[in-house]
């Protein structure tokens, strides 16, 4: 049995183009060969989102998260809850409803080459929950959780 997608996540809409509303920004190779890729952040708790316009595939998610969640936090944060190290990502397998939890010291790349994920509308998109908060222990109550390292 499939299970339903949140209610947040469907406002959050994975099913449109997300690059298509910002000019210019497609995965594309660096000068060495490498990807550059355009990545999605949502935030199920807020319905929010973060896009990252160029994310090298060698990059590290938690070097991202420092930059942003590091000296500032978002307005939307009042709870002052979103640091670095208190973060963790997911990515969903659509066609088996599973989430699989990402090591955060992990490359893009590392992931994109999970045999279970599949890049949207040419940009790759994670799911951010704050580690051992209710509203993550919520949200995945009722989930299949993978971890891959």
């Amino acid at each position: 049995d499939a299970l339903p997608i949140s209610d947040s996540l469907d406002e959050l809409s994975l099913d449109e183009p997300v690059s298509e509303n910002i000019p210019g920004e497609k995965v594309h190779l660096d000068d060495n060969g490498s990807l550059i890729w355009p990545v999605l952040f949502l935030y199920p708790e807020y319905g929010q989102t973060d896009f990252i316009s160029a994310f090298h595939e060698d990059s590290r998610f938690i070097d991202h998260l420092a930059v942003m969640f590091g000296e500032e936090l978002p307005p939307w944060d009042l709870e002052r809850k979103y640091y670095p190290e208190n973060l963790e990502l997911y990515f969903e397998d659509e066609e088996k409803r599973h989430l699989y939890q990402v090591n955060t010291g992990s490359t893009l790349l590392h992931v994109l080459r999970h045999k279970r994920y599949f890049v949207k509308s040419g940009t790759p998109a994670f799911l951010v929950f704050v580690t051992q908060s209710s509203f993550c222990a919520n949200y995945l109550s009722d989930k299949n959780v993978h971890r891959i390292m």
